[in-house]
């Protein structure tokens, strides 16, 4: 049997299933497939569910600290089964939406895995062995990445981990090691470290969440260590032994000793790696780099009426900006099938927000002071600290700044960090800023609502120009 559509998108996680919804909207016959869930990895075992863990964590971490709102909670304690529980009855409901969108908008679901025949074919093969060949004028290549192994100490799913064991873990860790302190490493230490776990955290860079400016990345360590976290950072893991009852690490730091540690359980995040194998790539002709699809500004590869988004191509590897590439390649193929009433922009990646749900949290945009100096950017930048705003003091989370990062000649905002408590709720004001090409005196003109965290962004801007009002 072979059907045939005007899109097929391969992979339905955030780009994925957003990109057919899209298309849908346009106009064009669409089809997904997905070989697991509906949703991907981001909503069932990735961005979402994590969301839910982290938040019972800072609930618990809250309760634990009850007396400091004038408040008594006695006996608390936390049931990891129940935390995984309703973290995965998030991710069920998710995916039930995920669903009743694409019945929704007459998208037509095949799982199976799907294996490129040529550029405008492709076959799926069910769980139960069963072919379809389908056909489309396009095909969008979504299928996403996993996480990256150590070469010397696969994981075992019982005390080497991966971030899919992590979030069910089969029992609560004792004494953990989390090796990388990228946002998921820092996410899951963040988790276990408020649930009661001892937490080390190894990276081999000299400061964890190496990709963010400077002062940030202080910051967070400094904290993280106050919430008896054990950090170690330009390090390097000689090696990781598994038994029966925990792991032995030798971890070789800075100084250049190495020092062997025991640990119950071990968590790898080191990074991801493509899932651009074993699906017809290669017999196409499709270029990589670096095992990613190379595309150009609106998600084309080099082989007609093929496309590519998400994990799969160039980094940030974030869901939300594979969201924005799904409706990218679907606004410029329906463009491509004549339709004169979309206009695809080149999204530019300087203008994606990046997030970790640590406690504290960390959000950013933009450059970072390093970067812009390292571009040539004579720079303005401002520090405003939470322990000098009202409501950050009210909420008991005086513990923050919010950085920004001007071109002293423009005006031009370059990038904005920032530390403390919702900081992901308002990264998404200078977001906005930087996409509409805003300069310090359009942030400077902005009244922000008082009494409200982010007048702490405000605060930042004026900071950079010398007019900071409230330190």
């Amino acid at each position: 049997m072979s059907e045939s559509y005007d899109l097929i998108v391969l992979g339905s996680g955030p780009g994925g299933y957003v990109a057919a919804i899209r298309a849908a909207q346009l106009g064009l016959k669409t089809a997904i497939v997905e070989r697991e869930l509906l949703g991907g990895i981001c909503l069932n075992w990735g961005c979402i569910p994590t969301k839910a863990l982290l938040r019972s964590a800072e609930i618990f971490h809250y309760m634990s600290h009850a007396k400091d709102y004038g408040l008594a909670a006695e006996k608390i304690s936390a049931d990891i089964e129940a935390v995984v529980k309703r973290s995965r009855g998030v991710a069920k409901q998710l995916n039930a939406g995920v669903t009743h969108l694409m019945k929704k908008n007459k998208i037509a679901v095949h799982m199976g895995t799907g294996v490129l025949t040529a550029a405008n074919k492709l076959t799926v093969t069910d769980k139960d062995g069963n072919k379809t060949d389908l056909s489309a004028k396009h095909i969008i290549v979504a299928t996403g990445a996993r996480a990256r192994d150590l070469p010397f100490a696969p994981a075992d799913g019982k005390r080497i981990w991966t971030y899919r064991t992590a979030m069910t873990p089969p029992e609560m860790p004792g004494k953990l090691l989390v090796i990388g302190s990228g946002a998921i490493g820092i996410e899951f230490a963040s988790f276990y470290n408020d649930m009661g776990a001892e937490v080390t955290v190894v990276e081999m860079m000299d400061r964890i969440v190496p990709v963010e400016d400077a002062d940030v990345s202080a910051f967070l360590e400094k904290q993280l260590v106050k919430r008896g976290m054990k950090i170690v950072t330009g390090a390097a893991l000689d090696s990781l032994k598994a038994s029966d009852k925990g792991v032995t690490a030798a971890i070789k730091g800075k100084d250049g000793k190495t020092e062997t540690s025991e640990f119950s359980h071990c968590i790898v995040a080191i990074g991801i790696v493509p899932n651009t194998e074993n699906i017809g790539l290669e017999a196409l002709g499709v270029t990589m780099e670096r095992g990613h699809i190379k595309t150009d500004g609106l998600c084309r590869t080099n082989v007609a009426g093929l496309w590519a988004i998400g994990d799969v191509t160039a980094p940030p590897w974030l869901a939300h900006k594979a969201s924005h590439e799904g409706v990218t390649a679907a606004e410029a193929i329906a463009q491509a099938l004549g339709n004169k009433d979309v206009h695809p922009h080149e999204m530019d990646p300087r203008n994606i927000p990046g997030c970790t749900y640590c406690q504290p949290q960390v959000a950013s945009v933009g450059l970072t002071e390093a970067k812009a100096k390292e571009a040539g950017y004579t720079v303005k930048a401002g520090t405003f600290p939470f322990i000098g705003n009202g409501k950050a003091i009210a909420l008991g989370e005086a513990e923050g700044f919010v950085k920004t990062v001007f071109d002293a000649k423009t005006g031009e905002l370059l990038g904005a960090h920032m530390v403390g408590a919702e900081v992901t709720e308002m990264i998404q004001g200078y977001t906005i800023g930087k996409t509409a090409e805003l300069v310090e005196a359009d942030f400077i003109q902005t009244v922000f609502p008082h009494p409200t965290i982010s007048e702490t962004m405000h605060e930042a801007v004026l900071a950079a120009f010398g007019r900071a009002l409230h330190i």
